[in-house]
């Protein structure tokens, strides 16, 4: 017999998932309350290491429904989201987006649906590397310099070299120009 479990989360202290929980119910689906997960944690944490994710995967079982309100509780990108229903099917997990129609993500017409949206989720992408790479090459043709300005001036560096053939220590040269030791050994590469 399949059970149903429900999985809300938000992302600050801030905000509550009661708001996701009555949208669940109010879409049909009745949920033990210790079926439902609730957790804060922020979207940009991949699923497999939040705890309360965790803790309902030990809790399902083969046959079990998850339902979400929207794919973006599910994961941080249309990738993380359809490898986190790949796994759940492979765990004969069926899981329904409410924010989807309610559709079975694992169903043919779900699995499709996911298509579509891996597909555009890429295409974004796409056009974002387009873009940028399109604007870099338009400022270096401008003849603007790109990336972040150098940690030290050439007089800088000058006196880092100069102190580092005097023998002081990188650390010691680092500290009294309140930069890293990094920064340090950088300017004594490119020198």
């Amino acid at each position: 017999m399949s059970r149903t479990f429900a999985y809300a989360r938000v992302s600050t202290i801030d905000q509550e998932t009661k708001n996701q929980i009555a949208e669940i119910e109010a879409a049909g689906f009745k949920v033990e309350p210790h079926r439902i997960i609730s957790e804060t944690i922020s979207g940009s944490v991949a699923i497999s290491q939040r705890p309360g994710f965790t803790r309902l995967l030990d809790k399902m079982e083969q046959g079990d429904v998850l339902i979400v309100t929207k794919l973006d509780r599910l994961g941080r990108n249309a990738i993380d989201v359809a490898s986190t229903v790949a796994r759940l099917e492979d765990m004969g997990i069926r899981v329904h987006c409410l924010a989807l129609g309610g559709v079975d993500l694992t169903s043919s017409a779900g699995k499709l649906t996911m298509g579509v949206i891996n597909a555009v989720a890429q295409f974004e992408r796409d056009l974002l590397i387009e873009r940028t790479q399109s604007g870099l090459a338009r400022a270096k043709a401008e003849g603007k310099s790109l990336g972040r300005p150098p940690a030290l001036s050439a007089e800088q560096k000058r006196i880092v070299c100069s102190r580092l053939a005097r023998g002081d220590t990188v650390s010691a040269i680092a500290r009294d120009m309140n930069t890293s030791r990094q920064t340090i050994l950088r300017a004594r590469e490119t020198a």
